[in-house]
């Protein structure tokens, strides 16, 4: 019997409007919405794209949006001279730089310097360190929108095995420390690791973050087990298709996302979520 297919546009959509409905109290109780500022250098055309839906949804979620659009030749100092600016203007919330950056402009530097408390990407090391030891923090989107898809699915981690193929900063390692926070006994698979299909099949949960088209096969699925595809890749033909080759691993699967329709609409939907966290933290609303 296929896998049961779980819907992140649907889980999305409740997140949004829980997130709707606490940009609705910050005006109320605190007298504005929360704000969202998004820094954008250069004309790459996916991160214009992002840039457009995250604008999309912060109208649909209530929450005023801030664009700055930079050439692609802006020196780093004027990005982090902006940055600094909106780290001392009490009316933005969240801060995020849209990633990548131009090769001059230091990834690590701009990342740092958004204030951690206006990081609502969860990407500065005060956000990290905090999520490592189980400290409230801001948790990145695309991870944080994971577990919330384990969570709707009714999927209790107690016990556990969770896979994790990939290691990246941004999905990998924060979604491992997240699965180990739920009490999940977490394996992180990456390029060294030399039988990946050997780990996968013992897992009750696999988070396929790799990059690689149709990386997860079924041989490498444990019979009723919970797969999450976080990879987009985009083919010659130009179809979108994940990490996991789905048709055949949801012959095998418990459960399974799909891409698209599965992780990506979460990420946005988390983004939402932090930016009125950080609203009612800055309002004191607890």
């Amino acid at each position: 019997m296929a896998a049961f297919l779980i819907d992140g546009k649907e889980i999305a959509g409740s997140v949004k409007a829980g997130a709707r409905q606490g940009a609705e109290e910050c005006l109320k109780k605190g007298g504005r919405s929360p704000a969202l500022a998004v820094i954008l250098v250069g004309e790459d055309p996916a991160s214009q794209i992002y840039v457009k839906n995250k604008a999309k949804a912060c109208e649909a979620c209530g929450i005023t949006s801030l664009e700055y659009r930079l050439p692609a030749d802006t020196d780093e100092s004027e990005v982090l001279a902006l940055i600094e600016r909106l780290n001392k203007n009490d009316t933005v919330d969240g801060i995020l730089c849209q990633l990548p950056l131009p090769a001059h402009v230091s990834e690590k530097r701009v990342t740092n310097a958004i204030s951690p408390d206006k990081d609502v990407d969860g990407f500065h090391p005060v956000n990290v360190g905090r999520l490592y030891t189980g400290e409230d923090c801001f948790v990145p989107c695309t991870p944080a929108g994971i577990l919330r898809i384990l969570y709707e699915a009714g999927v209790d981690l107690t016990g556990k095995r969770a896979a994790v193929i990939g290691r990246s900063n941004i999905v990998g390692k924060p979604v491992a420390a997240l699965l180990l926070q739920k009490n999940a006994t977490v394996t992180v698979c990456h390029s060294k690791t030399p039988d990946v299909g050997a780990v996968t099949r013992e897992a009750d949960v696999v988070v396929a973050a790799v990059g690689r088209s149709k990386f997860l096969k079924a041989d490498m699925v444990k019979p009723g087990a919970v797969v999450i595809d976080v990879g987009i890749n985009r083919g010659p033909d130009g179809k979108l298709s994940g990490d996991v080759d789905f048709d055949a691993v949801r012959e095998v699967a418990g459960a399974i996302t799909p891409v698209p329709g599965g992780v990506g609409p979460m990420t946005i939907a988390m983004l939402m979520e932090n930016t009125v966290k950080a609203c009612r933290r800055h309002l004191k609303l607890g």
